[in-house]
Protein backbone atom coordinates (compact mmCIF):
# COMPACT_ATOMS: atom_id res chain seq x y z
CA UNK A 1 0.00 0.00 0.00
CA UNK A 2 1.02 3.77 -0.33
CA UNK A 3 1.66 5.36 3.28
CA UNK A 4 3.28 8.95 4.18
CA UNK A 5 6.44 8.08 5.39
CA UNK A 6 8.33 10.65 8.16
CA UNK A 7 11.85 11.26 5.96
CA UNK A 8 14.17 12.62 8.39
CA UNK A 9 17.26 12.12 5.81
CA UNK A 10 17.37 15.99 5.77
CA UNK A 11 17.71 18.27 8.22
CA UNK A 12 13.72 19.36 8.18
CA UNK A 13 11.98 16.44 8.73
CA UNK A 14 9.39 15.91 5.68
CA UNK A 15 6.79 13.44 4.80
CA UNK A 16 7.31 11.20 1.55
CA UNK A 17 4.70 9.27 -0.22
CA UNK A 18 6.05 5.94 -0.14
CA UNK A 19 5.09 1.75 -0.22
CA UNK A 20 4.44 0.25 2.87
CA UNK A 21 3.39 -3.55 3.79
CA UNK A 22 -0.83 -3.31 4.37
CA UNK A 23 -1.37 -4.25 7.51
CA UNK A 24 -2.88 -7.78 8.99
CA UNK A 25 -6.01 -7.74 11.12
CA UNK A 26 -5.82 -10.20 13.84
CA UNK A 27 -8.71 -11.99 15.42
CA UNK A 28 -10.70 -9.28 16.90
CA UNK A 29 -9.60 -6.06 13.96
CA UNK A 30 -10.84 -4.83 10.59
CA UNK A 31 -8.77 -3.81 7.98
CA UNK A 32 -10.38 -0.54 6.00
CA UNK A 33 -9.59 1.12 3.24
CA UNK A 34 -9.28 4.72 4.83
CA UNK A 35 -10.66 7.18 2.69
CA UNK A 36 -9.98 10.57 4.73
CA UNK A 37 -8.28 11.04 8.19
CA UNK A 38 -7.84 14.32 10.30
CA UNK A 39 -4.30 16.18 11.77
CA UNK A 40 -3.47 15.99 15.10
CA UNK A 41 -1.26 18.15 16.84
CA UNK A 42 0.62 15.08 18.11
CA UNK A 43 1.64 14.15 14.48
CA UNK A 44 3.74 17.54 14.41
CA UNK A 45 5.34 16.32 17.41
CA UNK A 46 5.63 12.75 16.14
CA UNK A 47 7.09 14.31 12.91
CA UNK A 48 9.68 15.91 14.38
CA UNK A 49 10.90 12.72 16.70
CA UNK A 50 9.53 14.70 19.81
CA UNK A 51 6.56 11.89 20.68
CA UNK A 52 7.17 8.60 21.63
CA UNK A 53 4.89 6.29 19.70
CA UNK A 54 3.29 3.73 22.10
CA UNK A 55 4.72 0.25 22.02
CA UNK A 56 3.07 -1.64 19.53
CA UNK A 57 1.00 0.77 17.52
CA UNK A 58 1.97 1.64 13.97
CA UNK A 59 4.70 4.35 13.67
CA UNK A 60 2.71 6.23 10.51
CA UNK A 61 1.11 9.10 11.79
CA UNK A 62 -2.70 9.71 12.14
CA UNK A 63 -4.82 8.35 15.21
CA UNK A 64 -7.93 8.89 13.46
CA UNK A 65 -9.93 7.80 10.07
CA UNK A 66 -13.11 6.94 8.00
CA UNK A 67 -13.38 4.84 5.56
CA UNK A 68 -15.10 1.10 4.82
CA UNK A 69 -14.46 -2.23 5.84
CA UNK A 70 -12.05 -4.29 3.79
CA UNK A 71 -11.49 -7.44 5.58
CA UNK A 72 -12.79 -8.60 9.37
CA UNK A 73 -10.99 -10.92 11.70
CA UNK A 74 -12.41 -14.43 12.45
CA UNK A 75 -13.94 -13.03 15.88
CA UNK A 76 -15.51 -10.06 14.68
CA UNK A 77 -19.17 -9.69 15.12
CA UNK A 78 -20.62 -6.53 14.52
CA UNK A 79 -19.21 -5.36 11.47
CA UNK A 80 -18.90 -7.11 7.65
CA UNK A 81 -16.55 -6.23 4.39
CA UNK A 82 -18.37 -2.82 2.88
CA UNK A 83 -19.40 -1.39 5.97
CA UNK A 84 -18.94 1.86 6.73
CA UNK A 85 -16.85 3.40 9.94
CA UNK A 86 -14.77 5.86 11.26
CA UNK A 87 -12.59 5.54 14.57
CA UNK A 88 -9.72 6.35 16.96
CA UNK A 89 -6.41 5.01 16.18
CA UNK A 90 -3.46 4.22 18.24
CA UNK A 91 -1.15 5.32 14.75
CA UNK A 92 -1.75 4.46 10.65
CA UNK A 93 -4.24 7.27 9.74
CA UNK A 94 -1.88 7.97 6.76
CA UNK A 95 -1.77 5.45 4.87
CA UNK A 96 -3.96 3.66 2.21
CA UNK A 97 -5.08 0.78 4.73
CA UNK A 98 -5.13 0.46 8.56
CA UNK A 99 -6.18 -2.00 11.28
CA UNK A 100 -8.58 -1.09 13.94
CA UNK A 101 -9.79 -3.34 16.88
CA UNK A 102 -13.63 -3.72 16.30
CA UNK A 103 -14.88 -2.28 19.98
CA UNK A 104 -12.67 1.24 18.95
CA UNK A 105 -14.38 1.37 15.15
CA UNK A 106 -18.04 3.36 15.22
CA UNK A 107 -20.40 2.98 11.97
CA UNK A 108 -20.81 6.23 10.09
CA UNK A 109 -23.99 7.63 9.52
CA UNK A 110 -25.23 8.44 6.19
CA UNK A 111 -25.53 11.88 7.27
CA UNK A 112 -21.90 12.47 7.53
CA UNK A 113 -19.31 12.99 4.48
CA UNK A 114 -16.19 10.64 4.97
CA UNK A 115 -14.45 14.15 5.65
CA UNK A 116 -16.62 14.94 8.28
CA UNK A 117 -16.54 10.92 10.06
CA UNK A 118 -12.64 11.48 9.96
CA UNK A 119 -12.87 14.81 11.87
CA UNK A 120 -15.18 13.25 14.91
CA UNK A 121 -12.87 10.63 16.70
CA UNK A 122 -9.58 12.10 18.65
CA UNK A 123 -11.33 15.44 19.17
CA UNK A 124 -14.72 14.32 20.67
CA UNK A 125 -13.61 11.17 22.67
CA UNK A 126 -10.59 13.79 24.21
CA UNK A 127 -13.48 16.25 25.03
CA UNK A 128 -15.71 13.76 26.31
CA UNK A 129 -12.79 12.19 28.57
CA UNK A 130 -11.50 15.63 29.62
CA UNK A 131 -15.26 16.91 30.46
CA UNK A 132 -17.35 14.10 31.71
CA UNK A 133 -14.08 11.04 32.64
CA UNK A 134 -12.13 13.34 33.96
CA UNK A 135 -13.61 16.83 34.76
CA UNK A 136 -16.73 14.96 36.08
CA UNK A 137 -18.72 18.27 34.71
CA UNK A 138 -22.46 18.04 36.16
CA UNK A 139 -25.54 19.33 34.85
CA UNK A 140 -25.46 23.37 34.75
CA UNK A 141 -22.15 24.27 35.57
CA UNK A 142 -19.61 26.27 34.18
CA UNK A 143 -16.68 25.23 32.15
CA UNK A 144 -13.77 27.16 30.71
CA UNK A 145 -12.77 25.86 27.28
CA UNK A 146 -9.29 26.94 26.28
CA UNK A 147 -8.34 27.01 22.33
CA UNK A 148 -12.17 27.10 21.76
CA UNK A 149 -12.12 26.90 18.20
CA UNK A 150 -9.63 23.79 18.02
CA UNK A 151 -10.88 20.50 17.59
CA UNK A 152 -11.07 19.27 20.49
CA UNK A 153 -12.19 22.95 21.83
CA UNK A 154 -14.96 22.86 19.58
CA UNK A 155 -15.99 19.40 20.14
CA UNK A 156 -15.98 20.07 24.06
CA UNK A 157 -18.32 23.55 23.55
CA UNK A 158 -21.07 21.10 21.75
CA UNK A 159 -20.55 18.45 24.41
CA UNK A 160 -20.82 20.65 27.54
CA UNK A 161 -24.14 22.14 26.27
CA UNK A 162 -26.06 19.65 24.18
CA UNK A 163 -25.61 16.74 26.88
CA UNK A 164 -25.20 18.44 30.12
CA UNK A 165 -26.17 22.13 29.43
CA UNK A 166 -23.12 23.88 30.68
CA UNK A 167 -22.69 27.55 30.83
CA UNK A 168 -19.53 27.34 28.40
CA UNK A 169 -16.39 30.30 28.79
CA UNK A 170 -14.28 29.76 25.68
CA UNK A 171 -10.97 31.38 24.75
CA UNK A 172 -9.54 31.88 21.30
CA UNK A 173 -6.95 33.94 19.54
CA UNK A 174 -9.26 36.07 16.69
CA UNK A 175 -12.77 37.34 16.09
CA UNK A 176 -13.14 34.91 13.55
CA UNK A 177 -12.41 32.30 15.87
CA UNK A 178 -14.64 33.56 18.82
CA UNK A 179 -17.73 34.12 16.39
CA UNK A 180 -17.52 30.39 15.76
CA UNK A 181 -17.30 29.26 19.36
CA UNK A 182 -20.22 31.42 19.96
CA UNK A 183 -21.93 29.73 16.78
CA UNK A 184 -21.00 26.12 18.41
CA UNK A 185 -23.16 27.85 21.79
CA UNK A 186 -20.47 29.48 24.21
CA UNK A 187 -22.14 31.69 26.11
CA UNK A 188 -18.49 34.16 26.99
CA UNK A 189 -15.34 34.58 24.23
CA UNK A 190 -12.68 35.83 25.25
CA UNK A 191 -9.45 37.00 23.02
CA UNK A 192 -6.71 35.70 25.38
CA UNK A 193 -4.40 38.22 22.82
CA UNK A 194 -5.79 41.13 23.84
CA UNK A 195 -8.06 40.50 27.44
CA UNK A 196 -7.04 39.04 30.66
CA UNK A 197 -9.10 35.94 30.57
CA UNK A 198 -9.17 35.93 34.07
CA UNK A 199 -10.47 38.90 34.59
CA UNK A 200 -13.09 38.83 32.30
CA UNK A 201 -14.49 35.89 33.83
CA UNK A 202 -14.68 37.60 36.88
CA UNK A 203 -16.05 41.03 35.94
CA UNK A 204 -19.18 38.96 33.69
CA UNK A 205 -19.67 36.18 36.31
CA UNK A 206 -17.88 36.80 39.20
CA UNK A 207 -14.69 35.48 41.47
CA UNK A 208 -14.28 31.48 41.57
CA UNK A 209 -16.97 30.90 39.58
CA UNK A 210 -15.51 27.96 37.21
CA UNK A 211 -16.43 24.48 38.10
CA UNK A 212 -14.17 22.73 35.22
CA UNK A 213 -11.36 24.10 33.07
CA UNK A 214 -10.31 22.26 29.58
CA UNK A 215 -6.79 23.59 29.46
CA UNK A 216 -4.45 22.45 26.61
CA UNK A 217 -1.88 25.43 27.32
CA UNK A 218 -0.53 24.80 30.53
CA UNK A 219 2.44 27.26 32.30
CA UNK A 220 1.36 30.01 31.15
CA UNK A 221 -2.38 30.13 32.51
CA UNK A 222 -1.80 28.42 35.74
CA UNK A 223 -2.18 31.55 38.22
CA UNK A 224 -5.32 32.60 36.35
CA UNK A 225 -6.53 28.95 36.00
CA UNK A 226 -6.18 28.29 40.15
CA UNK A 227 -7.83 31.79 40.30
CA UNK A 228 -11.08 31.34 38.67
CA UNK A 229 -11.61 27.95 39.86
CA UNK A 230 -14.48 27.79 41.61
CA UNK A 231 -14.44 25.72 45.37
CA UNK A 232 -14.22 21.93 44.75
CA UNK A 233 -13.21 22.67 40.97
CA UNK A 234 -11.57 20.99 38.75
CA UNK A 235 -8.52 21.06 36.28
CA UNK A 236 -7.72 19.03 33.25
CA UNK A 237 -4.77 19.66 31.93
CA UNK A 238 -4.73 18.50 27.98
CA UNK A 239 -1.31 19.81 26.86
CA UNK A 240 1.31 22.07 27.35
CA UNK A 241 1.46 24.78 24.47
CA UNK A 242 2.31 27.69 26.75
CA UNK A 243 5.41 25.57 28.71
CA UNK A 244 5.12 23.05 31.61
CA UNK A 245 7.13 24.71 34.67
CA UNK A 246 5.09 27.64 35.84
CA UNK A 247 6.45 30.19 37.57
CA UNK A 248 4.46 30.48 40.39
CA UNK A 249 2.42 27.78 42.30
CA UNK A 250 0.78 28.49 45.73
CA UNK A 251 0.04 25.70 47.09
CA UNK A 252 -2.70 27.25 49.67
CA UNK A 253 -4.76 28.24 46.74
CA UNK A 254 -5.41 24.89 45.75
CA UNK A 255 -5.99 23.26 49.55
CA UNK A 256 -8.03 26.17 50.33
CA UNK A 257 -10.15 25.96 47.45
CA UNK A 258 -10.07 22.16 47.42
CA UNK A 259 -9.02 21.84 43.80
CA UNK A 260 -8.91 18.85 42.01
CA UNK A 261 -5.85 19.33 39.17
CA UNK A 262 -5.55 16.40 36.66
CA UNK A 263 -3.45 15.50 33.22
CA UNK A 264 -4.19 13.14 30.66
CA UNK A 265 -3.24 11.79 27.22
CA UNK A 266 -5.58 9.50 24.83
CA UNK A 267 -3.12 7.89 22.77
CA UNK A 268 -1.20 5.45 25.55
CA UNK A 269 -4.55 4.30 26.92
CA UNK A 270 -4.82 0.53 27.03
CA UNK A 271 -7.42 -0.71 24.06
CA UNK A 272 -9.72 -1.49 27.05
CA UNK A 273 -10.00 1.94 28.17
CA UNK A 274 -10.44 2.87 24.58
CA UNK A 275 -12.97 0.63 23.81
CA UNK A 276 -14.96 1.62 26.83
CA UNK A 277 -14.53 5.13 26.18
CA UNK A 278 -16.11 4.95 22.67
CA UNK A 279 -18.67 2.53 23.92
CA UNK A 280 -19.94 5.14 26.42
CA UNK A 281 -19.27 8.10 23.85
CA UNK A 282 -21.57 6.44 21.35
CA UNK A 283 -23.96 5.71 24.14
CA UNK A 284 -24.57 9.34 24.77
CA UNK A 285 -23.47 11.21 21.56
CA UNK A 286 -24.43 9.09 18.66
CA UNK A 287 -28.01 9.94 18.30
CA UNK A 288 -26.72 13.85 18.20
CA UNK A 289 -23.85 13.27 15.57
CA UNK A 290 -26.54 11.34 12.98
CA UNK A 291 -29.19 14.02 13.27
CA UNK A 292 -26.18 16.76 13.28
CA UNK A 293 -27.17 18.57 16.28
CA UNK A 294 -23.46 18.00 17.21
CA UNK A 295 -20.77 18.02 14.41
CA UNK A 296 -17.30 18.13 13.79
CA UNK A 297 -16.17 21.52 12.54
CA UNK A 298 -13.95 21.21 9.38
CA UNK A 299 -11.45 24.14 9.08
CA UNK A 300 -9.93 22.38 5.26
CA UNK A 301 -9.96 19.46 3.04
CA UNK A 302 -6.20 18.70 1.50
CA UNK A 303 -5.55 15.68 -0.92
CA UNK A 304 -3.16 14.22 1.55
CA UNK A 305 -0.76 14.65 -1.49
CA UNK A 306 -0.73 17.77 -0.05
CA UNK A 307 0.43 16.95 3.11
CA UNK A 308 2.86 19.26 4.26
CA UNK A 309 0.63 22.13 3.32
CA UNK A 310 -1.97 21.00 5.93
CA UNK A 311 0.88 20.68 8.41
CA UNK A 312 1.81 24.14 7.96
CA UNK A 313 -1.43 25.45 8.40
CA UNK A 314 -1.60 23.70 11.70
CA UNK A 315 1.87 24.70 12.82
CA UNK A 316 1.28 28.00 12.34
CA UNK A 317 -2.45 28.16 13.93
CA UNK A 318 -4.42 29.08 10.76
CA UNK A 319 -7.10 26.57 11.49
CA UNK A 320 -10.35 27.00 13.15
CA UNK A 321 -11.57 23.26 13.70
CA UNK A 322 -9.95 20.42 11.91
CA UNK A 323 -7.70 19.67 9.05
CA UNK A 324 -8.70 16.79 6.92
CA UNK A 325 -6.80 14.68 4.53
CA UNK A 326 -8.56 12.55 1.74
CA UNK A 327 -7.13 11.45 -1.44
CA UNK A 328 -5.95 8.10 -0.23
Amino acid sequence: MKALIVDTSSEKPVMKLDDHPKPTPKPNELLVKIEATALNRADLLQKRGNYPVPEGASEILGLEMSGRVEKTGEEVIDFEEGDLLFGLLSGGGYAEYCVIPEDHAIPMPDSLSFEEAAGISETFLTAYQGLFWIGEIMENETVLIHAGASGVGSSAIQLAKNIFNARVIVTAGSSEKLDLCRELGADLAINYKTEDFAAVIEEEMGPSTVDVILDFVGASYWEQNIRVLAMDGRLVLLGLLGGAKADSLNLGDILRKRLTIRGSTLRNRSDEYKALLTEEFFDAAFDLIESKQIKPVIDSVFDWKNVEKAHQRMKNNENAGKIILNGM
